[in-house]
């Protein structure tokens, strides 16, 4: 052992490496009292925390000398004291090294615990494991440390092991004992353990120790049970001990409790006893949320203003004090003014930077702490890999992989989980695979962090196979694992999946509100809306969320109606929405186009002076682009001063829905220019605006330029733009071959985008080629099926149909009904096609036959009945498209709205040609603009004219 710990430290630049000493019979006399001189030096200089001039004196205190007479122990005490209060073990190991290879005399009992000591605080608690178990004579000294190595490193259980190997052996615990095993049972949150050791602290007559008693208030309250840690406390005879007051204090502060221990701490100064260091740090503890940093900054004036000399521990505290609260500037500027920093001061800047979600930051600030010759310890890695995973910086999480390997701290559990969760966020699922079953004791959190990487990464059924193996394993399931196997059942779509797993939540009795709110937002995701409805009227306790995942469940299976009515009742039973559900509920209003309702919502935000930021703003530009008022969506977006992505994203969103490509290019370019990185999702809204307004030059640009300038592989969705955007200009033969030339396999996205153009265009072949391939990739979807069928109904084949609607039958899908909602009087009223339910229908009807009449007659309007898909007589044909739900729409909304006002529709499935032809005829003869926005775009008729350039 000392030969390779001397081969390890031989080479260290900054400290001094010792001469092995020279075996002699004896010292001189006279040299006796000078080596004693030189001792207590020694002693003096590593009290007064010099480590280097340590070094040098001990050199010295060896160099050319033969070994004395008299025991060392006081000279190797002192510098593995000051090794083990600096966490310098590199000069530790060179010292226990050194007593390994002298001469000298020592005490071997005494200076093996003190080693166990030294490796303890250094970190290295399998270092002292490894030196205690080759310690032949140990003393109640040799345990106390070699538990306290434990407890200062995390290993709580490992702690508790030792001290009942103690006891079997017979070894009586002293005083000191009972402080790092009380911390143990604190740590394992184990009452039993606690309860008994506080029992035999009692009978060994330790219990009114003060230093005793501090640490059986500190494990009472860890455990929650704070009338016992008070009554523990107000038994002290000594109150007058500040001791006493911080471990109270720190107790309240540790465990959630900062009210209770700001008073106890302006209890302890009314009763004249002066905070010190370890008040502070206690006090600071405790304000760890925003709206407590006032008192926080109170404490930070108080302790500069006192004679307290600001010690690095103070300053740590400080630092995570700010940073807790989101003041990282603070946070800076404290450690930016501390004369010492030690591995807490980095690490504290480093996970503010994290748990503020300044990854960006907190990259660069780890690049400074390695340049100023700091090394990174376990607490650096695991912030920083967390940081890069969030960032998706994969190569570099790589390296850091790579550096704890290296250092051997990659078999550290902690180390072990973040890296999964890293490299399942940078989507690299065979790494995050390798690191997972290289970990050697996996716990809850290992198994969690998996479930959640499948689930995040669309591997679902992996994810519920890994959930499988948690429940064969024994392993007892929380809440936040739960949440991840509902995400997998989520991604899946399969109702039945999220039944059991709803069922095993409930057998179990882990069903709390906010696993309650998960799976009523699964079921929505599933689109099982009765049984999400059913659940949420049976909750008896619902909150903001559980609102709005109902809220949102409405939104996202297209029920705006239901949506915007629970919104209501949400609001009546007193239920103040946040951002969320204001989101979510805008989001309703733009399905319907209910500007009204919109706008409503706009005018609260304003009132509860909610502010406009990322999210909020981009939800306003989408609700106002989508009811049809883009003028609006640009004030919006023009208000905002720090605009995001997000933001310019939904503004190009909103060009493309209105057919205005050329602006939304502008956008583009402008959002360039504020040194924005576009990503997938802007060159998808990008590229749909050059769709819809029939930009091919550009649109073949932009998806080069996000391939070759930004890095970024297209989406399935990026070629269906662009095979679209061809197969409107009708060069359906070119919009083929770029299918054929795909980097990719195409999807069903693509052959839909080919499918309707040839439908459009009527080529028969092409079209039958995407109808087959379509149905061959996503069989499923009634909506392939519908378009199929009328692609074949428009060939006039007609055996084809009946077999297309056949399979959809059989399949059990049905076809999503045409509707078309209108906002009149603050009410939004909804028409199906050749409907009859509403309240005004004769009236409705009435109008629409006096519209089609004057059409005719003054037009020359002629209905074209090859837009009806149906095999049936032209006269039936005529009815069918003399009902269409946006011709009732159009009817209703100009007997319910005011001369001269816009009238303003939406429709669920794409406008028919014959259609298109009537609305623009109603906006020349009666004199009324109207804005509809079908499935594929916004159409602003005017005139007799419309904005799409008949080019939809």
């Amino acid at each position: 052992m000392a030969k390779a710990l001397l081969h390890s430290y031989s080479s260290l630049a900054t400290y001094p490496t010792f001469p092995k000493t020279q075996k002699s019979p004896s010292l001189q006399l006279s040299k006796l009292s000078e080596h004693r001189a030189t001792t207590t030096s020694l002693k003096e200089i590593c009290k007064n925390g010099d480590l280097k001039r340590a070094f040098l004196s001990f050199t010295s205190f060896f160099a050319n000398q033969s070994p004395p007479p008299f025991p060392l122990d006081e000279a190797y005490s002192s510098i593995l004291d000051l090794c083990a209060l600096k966490k310098a073990i590199e000069q530790g190991q060179q010292i226990h090294a050194h007593i390994l290879t002298s001469n000298c005399a020592f005490d071997s009992a005494f200076l093996s615990t003190k080693l166990v000591f030294m490796y303890g605080k250094c970190g290295a608690p399998m270092e002292a494991q490894k030196l205690f178990d080759q310690i032949p004579h140990r003393t109640i000294f040799t345990w106390n440390a070699m538990i306290g190595a434990y407890v200062s490193n995390g290993k709580p259980y490992r702690a508790l092991q030792l001290y009942r190997e103690m006891r079997m052996l017979g070894v009586t615990p002293d005083a000191c004992t009972f402080p790092c095993i009380l911390k143990a049972c604190a740590g394992l949150i184990d009452l039993q353990s606690g309860a008994e050791i506080h029992g035999l602290a009692i009978k060994c007559g330790f219990g009114s120790f003060l230093f005793v008693a501090n640490a059986l208030v500190a494990m009472y309250a860890k455990f929650n049970d704070f009338n016992r840690a008070r009554q523990l406390f107000d038994r002290m005879v000594v109150k007058e001990d500040v001791v006493s007051w911080n471990s109270i204090i720190s107790a309240y502060s540790a465990n959630g409790q900062p009210l209770e221990a700001l008073r106890l701490l302006r209890e302890m100064q009314k009763g004249g006893v002066s905070m010190n260091s370890y008040t502070a740090v206690g006090v600071l503890q405790a304000c760890d949320d925003p709206s407590l940093i006032k008192l926080g900054m109170e404490i930070h004036a108080a302790v500069l203003k006192s004679s307290l000399y600001l010690h690095v521990y103070e300053a740590n505290a400080l630092v995570v004090m700010y940073a807790r609260c989101g003041r990282m500037d603070k946070a800076a500027r404290v450690f930016n003014k501390m004369d010492e920093k030690d591995n807490v001061s980095w690490n504290s800047m480093l996970s503010g930077f994290v748990q503020n979600e300044l990854y960006d930051k907190a990259v660069g600030f780890f690049h400074e702490m390695q340049e100023t010759g700091q090394k990174p310890d376990l607490v650096s890695i695991i912030n920083i890999v967390s940081a890069l995973g969030r960032l998706g910086s994969l190569f570099n999480g790589m390296e850091c992989h790579a550096y704890a390997i290296k250092h051997g701290l990659h078999s550290d559990l902690q180390i072990g989980n973040t890296l999964v969760d890293m490299y399942s966020k940078c989507s690299c699922v065979s790494y995050m695979e390798r690191v997972f079953y290289n970990i050697p004791d996996k716990d809850l959190i290992s198994w969690t962090t998996a479930i959640a990487g499948y689930a995040q990464n669309k591997c679902y059924l992996e994810a519920l196979r890994k959930f499988q193996e948690v429940q064969m394993k024994g392993i007892k399931v929380d809440e936040l694992m739960i949440g991840s196997v509902l995400l997998a059942c989520s991604g899946l779509r399969c109702t039945s999946h999220v039944k059991q797993i709803h069922c095993y939540i409930m057998r179990r009795g882990l069903f709390d509100l906010v696993l309650q709110n998960i799976v009523l937002d699964v079921y929505g995701d599933c689109g099982d809306i009765e049984y999400a409805s059913r659940m949420f009227e049976e909750m008896k306790d619902k909150d903001i969320v559980s609102w709005t995942s109902m809220i949102s469940c409405y939104v996202h299976n297209g029920l705006a109606d239901e949506a915007l009515d629970l919104f209501s009742d949400m609001m009546h039973n007193g239920i103040v929405p946040d951002m969320v559900s204001i989101v979510s509920i805008l989001s309703g209003a733009a399905n319907l186009s209910a500007l009204r309702k919109g706008k409503e919502i706009h005018g609260f935000l304003t009132r509860r002076d909610f502010g406009l930021d990322g999210s909020l703003a981009s939800a306003l530009v989408d609700m106002y682009a989508r009811c049809g008022t883009i003028d609006s969506s640009y004030k919006i977006f023009n208000r905002i001063r720090s605009k995001d992505l997000i933001l310019w994203t939904s503004m190009i969103n909103a060009c493309g829905m209105h057919g205005r490509g050329k602006e939304a290019i502008g956008l583009f370019e402008a959002m360039k220019e504020a040194n924005l990185i576009p990503d997938h999702v802007t060159f998808l809204a990008l590229l749909y605006a050059c769709s819809h307004s029939g930009l091919i030059d550009e649109g073949r640009r932009y998806l080069e330029l996000m391939k070759n300038e930004y890095q970024l592989e297209p989406w399935p969705e990026h070629y269906a733009c662009l095979v679209d955007l061809l197969g409107r200009a009708n060069r359906l033969d070119e919009a083929y071959k770029f299918v054929k030339s795909m980097p990719i396999a195409p999807t069903a996205v693509v052959w839909c985008a080919l499918l309707g153009a040839c439908r459009v265009h009527s080529n028969n072949e092409l079209g039958e080629i995407a109808a087959h391939k379509l149905l061959e990739l996503d069989p499923e979807n009634p909506g392939n099926y519908v378009l199929v069928s009328n692609v074949f109904a428009s060939m006039g084949k007609w055996k084809d149909v009946d077999e297309v609607r056949m399979r959809m039958k059989g399949m059990g899908l049905k076809k999503n009904p045409a509707c078309t909602w209108i906002e009149v009087g603050n009410k939004v009223h909804a028409f199906t096609a050749r409907d009859r339910c509403h309240p005004q229908t004769q009236e409705i009807y009435l109008k629409l036959d006096q519209m089609t009449e004057i059409l005719e007659s003054e037009g020359g309007y002629v209905a074209d009945t090859k837009f009806v898909l149906q095999n049936v007589q032209e006269e039936e044909k005529l009815k069918m498209l003399h009902g269409h739900s946006e011709r009732l729409a159009i009817a209703f909304g100009l007997i319910g709205t005011s001369e001269g006002t816009p009238i303003r529709i939406t429709k669920n499935l794409r406008i028919c040609g014959d259609c298109h032809v009537f609305t623009k005829m109603v906006s020349k003869f009666f004199k009324r603009e109207i804005i509809m926005r079908d499935a594929n775009r916004f159409h602003h008729f005017n005139g007799g004219v419309c904005s799409c350039g008949d080019f939809w």
